[in-house]
């Protein structure tokens, strides 16, 4: 997006970029950056804080208006509100995860894990009233989906124009933000990292991803080996061999 600024300039619309990484706004020179100092996926800050949210937009827009260049970068002064933990966030509480057992015990866990987390996701939808997905199941459905992959089945898509390997990513994606949202849900705000290492240290369903992205690795369909590799598991959660 830096890069694609100075296309924008040239046709005479003024742009301001919003960037996570600055080393690499550094090298594109975007005409105008703000530098957020945020984790990556949350450009303006924490979710479910409009006011926090609001600051970021109005520092980035307000370079509109300022004098220099041809590339400005300046500094949002504030880190996130919510990167610190919150000591008052306690997890769901599931049983004993076995990060070590069987494609078949882990698959089974995860479907056990989800369906006893339905009480405390319906908690989070009072709060909210909405929840995300991608795959078109419902909960049950979508980690079913997925421990059929676990068992070696590889499962046929269930919808027209969509591969079998895209439909287990969208179901992947669906059972993380289904635990996130179960996690998140009361009164405490806990950070991401709170919220991430529950997801991938202590629950089964964090586990069977893990093993998941290891046993499809192993399979000739070369699709399916690139989703798997990259959008299964966060790079910076995956397990030394």
């Amino acid at each position: 997006m830096s890069a694609l600024g100075h296309y924008l300039e040239e046709e005479g619309i003024a742009t301001v970029a919003v960037v996570l990484i600055r080393p690499q706004a550094e090298r594109t020179r975007p005409p105008r950056a703000l530098w957020v100092p945020f984790e990556l996926g949350r450009p303006f800050g924490p979710p479910n804080d409009p006011a926090f949210q609001r600051r970021v937009l109005l520092a980035a827009l307000g370079m509109l208006a300022e004098d220099g260049g041809p590339v400005r970068i300046i500094e949002f002064p504030d880190d996130d509100p919510r990167a610190q933990p919150d000591p008052a966030w306690r997890p769901p509480c599931v049983p004993t995860m076995v990060a070590n057992g069987s494609p078949e015990l882990l698959a089974s866990r995860m479907e056990a894990e989800i369906l006893l987390l339905q009480e405390a996701h319906r908690r989070w939808m009072e709060q909210n009233g909405r929840t995300v997905g991608l795959s078109g199941f419902a909960i049950g459905e979508c980690a079913r989906y997925v421990a059929d992959w676990l068992r070696g089945r590889a499962p046929a898509s269930p919808r027209d124009g969509f591969s079998a390997p895209l439909i287990l990513r969208f179901a992947v994606d669906d059972l993380k933000a289904y635990c996130l949202e179960v996690a998140s849900a009361g009164t405490a705000k806990p950070s991401s990292r709170q919220l991430t290492d529950w997801f991938w240290d202590e629950t089964a369903t964090g586990a069977a991803m893990h093993v998941l992205r290891e046993v499809l690795q192993a399979q000739e369909d070369e699709r399916l080996r690139l989703i798997v590799s990259n959008f299964v598991v966060p790079a910076a959660r995956v397990r030394a061999r």
